[in-house]
Formats: structure tokens, sequence, C-alpha cells
């Protein structure tokens, strides 16, 4: 049986523990053994995106740290924290004889969910039900950052009852972006209006996404304008009976 290491997130953590229980629920079906590293905290990429570097440096090597004492392949259900230990750490610590080749190494065995299910279990069908349709947004780390779009697509194809309808405009961003929304709400906030209103234009009640950024800012929208359509992290999904 193999075994990963579920890295949760924050926002996950925080917010949405409901979408870590599905995620687990999944990889156990799909026979994996699923391990928790208590010591993770963030990876990182917030302070990193603040042009932070010093303290991004810290939180990333505590994180190699929590990882490396653990067997088998990091799991994220989030493409921007996958995306950031992919790609970020190294540049981080491009100069760092001691502290690269850790960061390649964990790198090199860390996927974000629906790519671990899909190229590297072989995974595509887990017998998930959905009476209704669904629309899929590519949310941009995931999508443009580490090139994954076909995973999530055949996963969801596979969902018995569903109907998939395509997003207008899909490869937008949601205006979200980590601590882009912090920065510059206006423009943050008519990006979210365009996404909002290529949802309604699917008359899909639900929007499926792979981050959880994404899901909190979307969601939010509509929760502040009194919309009924919901957002769903892809495990949720995946879950469903």
């Amino acid at each position: 049986m193999p075994a990963v290491q579920l890295f949760i997130t924050c926002l996950i953590d925080s917010f949405f523990p409901e979408v870590g229980e599905a995620m687990v629920s999944v990889l156990r079906r799909a026979g994996v053994q699923v391990d928790f590293p208590p010591g993770q905290t963030c990876c990182g990429q917030p302070t990193f995106n603040a042009g932070l570097r010093a303290e991004a440096r810290r939180i990333a090597e505590h994180t190699i740290r929590v990882f490396e004492s653990a067997r088998g392949d990091v799991v994220l259900p989030s493409g921007s924290c996958a995306h950031m230990i992919r790609h970020n750490y190294e540049e981080l610590f491009a100069d760092d004889p001691i502290w690269l080749p850790r960061a390649k190494a964990l790198a090199s065995r860390t996927y974000e969910f629906t790519e671990y299910l899909v190229d590297v279990l072989g995974i595509t069908d887990f017998g998930a039900h959905w009476n209704g349709p669904l629309t899929y947004h590519p949310t941009c780390h995931l999508h443009r950052g580490l090139g994954i779009d076909h995973p999530p697509r055949e996963l969801l194809a596979n969902v018995k009852g569903a109907e998939i309808r395509e997003l207008p405009e899909a490869q937008d961003c949601c205006g979200f972006g980590g601590i882009f929304s912090v920065e510059h709400p206006e423009l943050s906030a008519e990006m979210l209006k365009r996404k909002i209103k290529n949802l309604e234009a699917t008359q899909s009640p639900t929007l499926v996404v792979c981050d959880a950024g994404c899901l909190m800012h979307i969601q939010g929208g509509l929760h502040r304008n009194r919309m009924t359509q919901k957002v769903l992290h892809i495990a949720e999904i995946l879950n469903h009976p």
C-alpha cells in the first residue's frame, strides 16, 4: 500500500476542514495510506508573494524539515501551494548549496491532489455520483503554473449523473491571487464580478475548483450577492456517493 503525506494547507485547515476530510476519504478508497505530519504550518506563499523573502525562507526551511522526516509522496489539495513548493522554493534557495538540494528533493515528491490521482495512481473514476450540472474553473497556479489541466477534467467526466458545462472565459483569474486581492481590491472585485457572471451563464448551481483560495473568494462573492450557487472543491465531488 503506497503512503502519502497530507499537506493540508492553511485555508483548508482554518476554513474548509470538510475538504481535507473528503480528500483523505478519496485517497483511502484509492488504496493509499494517508499520514499527516503534525508539525506542518504554512508553505510560505503569502510572504513570498509579498516580497518578504527572508521570512519566506524560514517558513520553507521548516516545511522541508517536517516532510523530510516522513516517507512517501506529499499531496496537497491546492495548486497554488504545490506551485510554491515545486517552483518557488528553488528560487528561494537558488544560491544556497545546502538548502537547494533539500528543496529540490521535496519538490520532486510533491503533487497536487488531482495530479496524484490521475498521473501517479492512474485512477480517473472513483464511482462518484452527482445529480445535475457542474462547471469547472481551472485555477491559475494549477493550470498555468503547473500545467495541470486534464486530471481534474478527466475525474469530473467520470462522475455519474453529472452534466459538465463549460465555463465561459474559464482560464481568466477569479481575482483572488493571494495578496493581490488585498493590494488591489478594486481590480480583484471586478475580476470576481466577471467570473460570477460567467458562472451564471452556465446555469450550473455548482462551480468546482482545485484551490481553496479560489473557493473562498468566489463563494464569498456569491454570499455577499445573496446568490444560490455553491463552490466546491473537487475532492468533495469525488467523495459524493
